[in-house]
């Protein structure tokens, strides 16, 4: 076999070798980099509901006798009669995205399960929001708490469409604190909107109302 045939049928027999080591190399330092990265985060979790400390145990859930009857859909129609009407108690199925300081949409609150999301199931009454957490931690809003709600569209880093989200703002201790909740029927925001700005209107007027009398 001439030279240049023995060089050509080597060429075509060859196979390159797969460089393992440098392989497993770069699987081993990208898992540990993904480890770290999420060491970081687990640690910035911790560190923030460190500094929350200060924020007190949430209200606990009432016993369901407690609670009363679920107030009914917001405005004039025979439904907020005594006799009651056509509308449906205000009851809402969805997802809790999270809580944050009052007005600072990024600043967000995990102490006491606050920071994570799961599915909820809302019921508003007389006595206040009662917030049930499948696989996290629930918790009520009683309603000389209540501070108002609004639509938006992001809080705690999680950004929807325009009016794509239930703001709640409710005082707990000494903090203003907003949380967010997204109906599996964004249709039913607005009457919660309408509903439970009526109601912490109310308990706002009849407080401020009370401490008018006992400074006379």
């Amino acid at each position: 076999m001439t030279p240049p045939l023995f060089h050509l049928a080597a060429e075509q027999h060859s196979a390159p070798v797969t460089d393992w080591a440098g392989r497993i190399a770069w699987v081993v330092g990208l898992l540990v980099f993904v480890a770290f990265v999420y060491w970081l985060m687990r640690q910035g979790w911790k560190w923030r509901g460190t500094l929350q400390g200060d924020l007190p145990e949430l209200p606990a859930r009432p016993a369901p006798e407690a609670l009363g009857e679920p107030t009914l859909t917001a405005g004039t129609s025979p439904a907020t009669a005594p006799g009651g009407g056509g509308n449906p108690p205000l009851t809402l199925s969805g997802r809790y995205h999270g809580s944050t300081t009052a007005g600072q949409w990024l600043d967000r609150i995990v102490a006491h399960g606050l920071g994570t999301r799961s599915r909820v199931e809302l019921t508003l009454t007389d006595q206040g929001l009662d917030v049930v957490r499948p696989g996290a931690t629930d918790f009520f809003v009683p309603a000389a708490a209540l501070r108002g709600a609004r639509l938006d569209k992001g809080i705690a880093g999680k950004v929807l469409t325009e009016n794509g989200l239930l703001i709640v703002t409710w005082r707990h201790g000494e903090k203003e604190i907003d949380s967010g909740f997204r109906s599996d029927r964004a249709g039913e925001h607005a009457a919660w909107v309408e509903a439970l700005t009526a109601l912490s209107t109310n308990n706002t007027t009849s407080t401020t109302k009370h401490e008018t009398e006992g400074a006379r």
